[in-house]
């Protein structure tokens, strides 16, 4: 029996155990253009991440709740690219890309763990922005370690429960029809129109998940924002109303992409021709993303420049300027 039409038979029911990602394109040609492209990608995303991190970690000027969630945001960035990537990057070199039942379940799982989790830590910079600039005087007295690391470990936990709800609900699901999967990673929309039994559980949890985790952070991220422009337009001084609007500036257009891909995959209505549309969107907040994040923040960010220089200065032996 070909792969395609891989089942396991229960009496006269039948049920599928192996699905078939198609990938960003059928044509042999383009994938192996793809390949090293998206490797790349891979790569850059990597140690741009992982940089950023050590760099924190290393430099004690950065110790500051503000860099705490961004070296939290680049950790969830290479998972998430990890989630996706490898099997992308491998499945470009094959004929049959085949995935089982069961591994189909745990990429979804790390895919939408990471994904929800992005979503919080976005939620809680915003947060941590507002009190900076609103309640400067308070900061370091409300932004303090523990609520720090509490904060991380609430956004990490609501991803983890959430994911897991919504990776137990497709578990449920009975397949025995179609088994291949529009996309270039297991994704739940595309897994839930492939079911020959009634999806309505899983459809339920997924919209729960979407009103808790997605629209609740974009209202606090709303919220948050809303005061910071209130606290800035009563600054006296241009100087400090620039000053306070490029502290935020970045983490500004980090949210506007992330959360406008996701929205225009998951909430817009759905056509024949938007499958192809979705499957660039995916690829920009699943793989392009996580690769521009670091950049973005760090493009204009005088500290991370000023930490750089003081790595190459120790580096190199140089004296160093307090």
């Amino acid at each position: 029996m070909p792969a395609s039409m891989s089942m396991e038979w229960h009496g006269n029911n039948s049920s599928v155990t192996i699905f078939i990602l198609l990938g960003l394109s059928d044509e042999k040609e383009l994938q192996l253009i793809f390949f090293p492209v998206f490797l790349g990608i891979y790569f850059i995303t990597l140690i741009w991440n992982l940089g950023l991190i050590l760099l924190i970690w290393m430099d004690s000027h950065l110790h500051t709740p503000m860099y705490f969630f961004l070296s939290s945001l680049s950790f969830v960035d290479i998972c998430y690219s990890s989630s996706t990537s490898p099997r992308m990057l491998s499945d470009f070199l094959k004929n049959e890309k085949n995935i089982s039942f069961i591994a189909c379940a745990t990429q979804y799982f790390f895919v939408a763990w990471m994904a929800l989790t992005e979503f919080c830590l976005l939620a809680a910079m915003a947060y941590d922005r507002y009190v900076a600039i609103g309640h400067p005087l308070q900061y370091s007295n409300i932004m303090a370690p523990g609520l720090c690391v509490k904060m991380v470990a609430g956004a990490f936990v609501s991803g983890f429960l959430s994911s897991l709800s919504e990776t137990l609900s497709f578990l449920n699901l009975s397949f025995c029809g179609p088994n291949v999967i529009q996309h270039f990673f297991c994704d739940l929309p595309q897994i839930v129109s492939l079911s020959c039994s009634k999806p309505l559980i899983s459809q339920i949890i997924v919209i729960l998940v979407a009103v808790i985790i997605v629209l609740g952070s974009l209202l606090i991220v709303l919220l948050s924002y809303g005061f910071i422009a209130t606290s800035i337009l009563k600054l006296s001084s241009g100087k400090g109303s620039a000053k306070a609007f490029n502290t935020c500036a970045s983490h500004l257009a980090a949210v506007t992409l992330y959360y406008g891909t996701d929205i225009s995959v998951y909430l817009c209505p759905k056509s024949s021709q938007s499958m192809k549309e979705d499957k660039i969107l995916s690829v920009f907040y699943v793989i392009i993303i996580p690769m521009l994040n670091p950049l973005i923040y760090s493009l204009r960010n005088k500290e991370i420049k000023a930490a750089l220089n003081r790595l190459k200065k120790k580096a190199t032996g140089l004296p160093q300027l307090t």
